[in-house]
């Protein structure tokens, strides 16, 4: 696991995040590697449902004859994309009330985070992504420094999409899902006046807005290469969370349960820090704002890669640790 400390003037010590790469710094995790986690989940329990002979076919609903209609197909899920982030502070307070039970705080970054803008193009192993109505989304996620059992985890307790199979297949992990507009400025490998340059002094702006409202803006300015995207130096911990439509059961929902994703061959390619500028927009039924930026860090902006297969229980009647 990637580990952070803090100096005396409080801002987090980012060295070890930035030098190994992704791969090194999930991989090295206290709380479970990649490695050590596939499979976990796999085996079968009292609690397993046998579907009934003559059912209709698919992974998700909805169920069809052919098996196709599905929104979200069986994993292996493989993702890429271009992300631009930003490093933030809130108030300790503030991230402690976004934390379910089984998260704590963690004591040495309370209130630490990152917000992440990523252009997403996504693939099975039958090269959906010749489907571009399909395979290509975006989202924007906040990611907050917490402990599971003692080590250092990332949970997500706000993310936007903008795709419908990308929000079951969130759901079906613990990502808290919600639709949204994502945009983020784009690169391009030819020269012109209309984009950034990938290296210093390229500027990059991201926004994400819902329900007609905007709710969340960066703009990050690159200055130096980097090894890795530091917003992935620690595991990410969800909750998977399916309610009962049940008169009298509405607090006793089927699944309620923490889970870490579990990310396979995780590859980062052409990463640079810098500046950054976030901002948190308050809008109703939103709670996005309630994580009031008191501090800003680094901003970064790199392509990531990695495919998920697998996934680890870590409460509940199926927890595997």
């Amino acid at each position: 696991m990637t580990t952070e400390s803090t100096d005396r003037t409080g801002s987090v010590n980012r060295r070890s995040l930035l030098g190994g790469g992704l791969a090194a710094t999930v991989a090295a995790s206290t709380l479970t590697s990649p490695a050590s986690a596939v499979g976990t989940s796999g085996t079968t329990s009292a609690t397993d449902t046998a579907l009934p002979p003559g059912e209709l076919k698919g992974y998700s609903l909805p169920l069809s004859a052919r098996g196709t209609a599905n929104i979200v197909g069986a994993p292996p899920w493989h993702y890429v994309g271009d992300l631009i982030g930003a490093e933030f502070w809130t108030s300790a307070d503030a991230a402690a009330a976004a934390l379910p039970a089984g998260l704590t705080p963690d004591p040495v970054t309370a209130g630490h985070g990152y917000a992440l803008f990523i252009d997403w193009q996504f693939s099975g192993d039958h090269q959906e992504y010749l489907d571009p109505d399909r395979s290509l989304y975006s989202e924007f996620l906040v990611l907050l420094d917490a402990q599971f059992k003692g080590a250092p985890v990332a949970w997500c307790p706000y993310i936007y999409v903008d795709n419908d199979a990308a929000l079951a297949r969130g759901w079906f992990q613990g990502f808290p899902k919600k639709l949204g507009v994502i945009k983020q400025t784009r690169a391009f490998p030819v020269a012109g006046h209309a984009a950034p340059v990938v290296g210093p002094g390229g500027t990059f702006a991201a926004a994400m807005s819902s329900a007609g409202r905007r709710l969340a803006e960066a703009r990050v300015t690159l200055e130096k290469p980097s090894g890795t995207i530091p917003a992935l130096g620690r595991p990410i911990v969800n909750l998977r969370h399916f309610p009962r439509l049940t008169a009298g059961n509405f607090d006793n929902p089927a699944v309620h349960e923490l889970t870490q994703s579990i990310l396979e061959n995780p590859t980062v390619a052409n990463a640079w820090s810098g500046t950054s500028d976030l901002t948190f927009l308050p809008a109703p039924g939103e709670e996005l704002a309630d994580l009031k930026i008191i501090r800003k860090g680094i901003g970064f902006r790199g392509s990531l890669s990695y495919s998920v297969r697998d996934l680890k229980i870590l409460t509940g009647p199926e927890a595997t640790s």
